[in-house]
């Protein structure tokens, strides 16, 4: 197991120097064909030093999984650098452990779209991420010159990403900038929460619309942390809509016939990668998120 890793969980290793998908590795671990110095692992958590002999032990090859078209990916844009989504909810944007539903890269894969060969296997051409329970609009990199300059516009900051939310009752004050460090919640490691020592946060927001149950927010990100929107409203005690695992109303998610956060990626703008022309694209409301903001209006 190459030093560089060291530190790092054993199945996210494991995943990153076999080529394997993690949920092919988490597979190998449940089946206990997954050794680490000649030790089986038996939890994936389990951390390595570095050095260390990986041993992937298998009585057959795996089965090769044909890559499916996911319902309701929409292509807005594609050319020979990039193609921009729009992705729909209960869609991922790559596979990952513990995740075995459509994807935005497979989908690609099965609609033909060649795409960058560069970062992880499962997630080759990805240069930012919606999470699976949020819609809207996404960039993958179909050529290498793409991906990297990209990457480091991300990295840089300059790529303007605009989300809708509709959020639980009135942020004070209507316009205003949350910053605050995101790291893993200390017992909950598939949620995410505001913490020391976790990395630096920045979201802006502004009132769009408020009514008597909840307000719609136009939101920017400095930073794009793991679930960053919904961690920095629930921190002001107005958590997305519809969103339970950040303490939102189940009882109003009901009434809106909403069985996901009321969150959207509506905007997304870049200088294209190879022409350097500044590009803009939007997105509408999908059916299910504009159903619950007209029962808001109306309500």
């Amino acid at each position: 197991m190459p030093d560089a890793l060291a530190g790092e969980r054993v199945d996210v290793a494991a995943a990153r120097v076999s080529g394997y998908s993690r949920s092919r590795v988490e597979s190998l671990i449940d089946s206990g064909s997954l050794f680490l110095g000649g030790v089986v692992v038996v939890k994936g958590s389990q951390r390595v030093t570095g050095g260390e002999l990986l041993e992937l032990v298998e009585e057959s090859a795996p089965e090769r999984v044909e890559p499916k078209l996911a319902d309701g990916v929409g292509i807005v844009f594609e050319d020979a650098d990039i193609v921009v989504v729009d992705k729909p909810v209960g869609v991922a944007a790559h596979p990952s452990l513990g995740w075995d539903g459509p994807s935005i890269t497979e989908h690609l894969a099965a609609a033909g779209v060649a795409v960058s060969t560069s970062g992880a296997a499962e997630r080759q051409g990805i240069v930012s991420r919606l999470d699976v329970g949020t819609s809207g609009l996404m960039v993958v990199a179909k050529s290498e010159a793409a991906y990297s300059v990209l990457k480091q516009a991300f990295r840089d900051r300059v790529v303007e990403k605009t989300y809708h939310a509709l959020v639980q009752g009135h942020p004070d004050p209507f316009v205003g900038t949350i910053e605050a460090p995101i790291g893993r919640h200390p017992s909950a490691d598939w949620k995410m929460a505001i913490v020391d020592g976790g990395r630096h946060s920045v979201t802006h927001y502004e009132t769009l619309e408020a009514h008597r149950a909840a307000t719609l927010l136009e939101v920017h990100l400095e930073t794009g942390r793991t679930h960053q929107i919904r961690v920095h409203m629930a921190a002001i005690g107005h958590p997305c809509v519809g969103d339970p695992l950040y303490g939102a109303d189940p009882g109003l998610s009901a009434e809106l016939g909403l069985v996901r956060q009321w969150l959207h990626a509506v905007g997304l703008g870049f200088t294209h990668p190879t022409r350097g022309e500044f590009v803009h694209f939007e997105s509408p409301y999908p059916a299910d998120l504009a159903h619950a903001l007209g029962m808001v209006r109306a309500g």
